[in-house]
């Protein structure tokens, strides 16, 4: 590109109104991009800031007098080639992204984007094993320890963990599964050990805080992913060497807003094992998605019935809302144990129709 060189023509602090302005630090530019992009996308990225952030940048718009065409136009470049480097980046790792944009840039802006990033980005463990295919990967760390086996799981995307933990023999299974979920917090020293056992060419970590992963929402993640049988071989192994956590494990397996993911006739069986005192108060909380999937399976006069209850019902405590809504998942997993109802999980392959 013709301007290659955004950090040249994107700058500054002062400037005259309407002239071009140079040296804009990282406010001004981020006033200058707000302003572009218009006042309800900005106000949506609002919501992901600190308050003393958005105080910051409110003062930067508020002193924008006029954006000139060229500042306007370097700080968009220079934004889309900083998310085309991170996506890269995502995708690939920083020597992939690196050789993309040495190409699309040159060497020197490549390397200027790549150091620009790095510097605040913080790169995951395992980094080069989650670009890895999963089957070989499977291969490679079948035969370690159920706790290192465990520790690359839970950094691992749900979709490849369940995979891998659905591959791995019956008899370890319950055992890493229940590693993982039990796990806290793993310090970067035993992270760095694992990684040069497994002498991969790993990205090293920017910090020496420690990092967390694993935890009982990250085995149901998986669980959630893996298929019924060998769910069930987990949960039934883990019930029987821990019982409590076995059944945390199954109260957060299938929440009450994935009843969406039920087809009607599903919903429709369930409906008529709930009471309907129990169905008002569970959804009083949730989104207009899932009560809508409710009113749609109902009559028209039951459903009115419901939104009267729900109406009159007044405000009641989470704490009640949550019950109903647990009563309600325990007749679902009831329904699916009994072959009643499929829950949809794990591929497409698994259902027979």
């Amino acid at each position: 590109m013709a301007k290659s060189e955004t950090s040249g023509a994107a700058a500054g602090g002062g400037g005259k109104k309407g002239g071009h302005r140079k040296d804009l630090n990282g406010k001004q530019k981020a006033a200058i991009f707000l302003v572009t992009i218009g006042s309800e996308v900005s106000a949506e990225i609002f919501k992901h800031l600190r308050e003393d952030e958005i105080e910051a940048l409110t003062f930067e718009i508020a002193r924008l007098e006029a954006v000139d065409s060229e500042d306007r136009d370097a700080v968009l470049a220079e934004f889309q080639e900083l998310m085309m480097a991170q996506d890269f980046i995502t995708t690939g790792g920083i020597d992939y992204a690196r050789e993309l944009l040495e190409k699309s840039l040159g060497s020197q802006k490549a390397v200027d984007i790549i150091n620009r990033l790095t510097s605040s980005l913080q790169v995951r463990p395992f980094d080069f094993i989650r670009r890895t295919d999963p089957t070989h990967l499977l291969n490679f760390i079948q035969q370690e320890h159920p706790q290192t086996i465990a520790l690359i799981l839970a950094y691992l995307e749900p979709q490849k963990a369940s995979f891998i933990l659905s591959s791995l023999p019956h008899e370890v299974q319950s055992d890493v599964a229940k590693r993982i979920a039990t796990m806290d917090r793993t310090s970067p020293e035993v992270l760095r050990e694992i990684e040069r056992v497994l002498e991969k060419k790993l990205s090293t970590l920017s910090s020496e805080d420690y990092t967390s992963a694993g935890g009982v929402e990250s085995i149901v993640e998986v669980l959630n992913l893996v298929d019924r049988s060998t769910e069930k071989s987990i949960i039934e192994s883990l019930e029987e060497e821990d019982p409590e956590l076995a059944e945390e494990i199954k109260k957060r397996m299938f929440v009450f807003e994935d009843i969406v993911m039920l087809d009607d006739r599903a919903i429709q069986k369930v409906l008529r094992e709930v009471d309907t005192s129990e169905l008002a108060k569970a959804l009083k909380s949730v989104d207009s998605e899932v009560q809508d999937k409710i009113f749609r399976n109902m009559s028209k006069r039951a459903s009115q019935l419901l939104k009267e209850d729900m109406e009159y019902m007044g405000p009641i405590r989470m704490k009640d809302v949550e019950e109903s809504q647990q009563k309600i998942v325990s007749i679902i997993r009831k329904l699916e144990d009994a072959g009643d109802i499929v829950v949809a999980r794990g591929t497409e392959d698994e259902l027979v129709v």
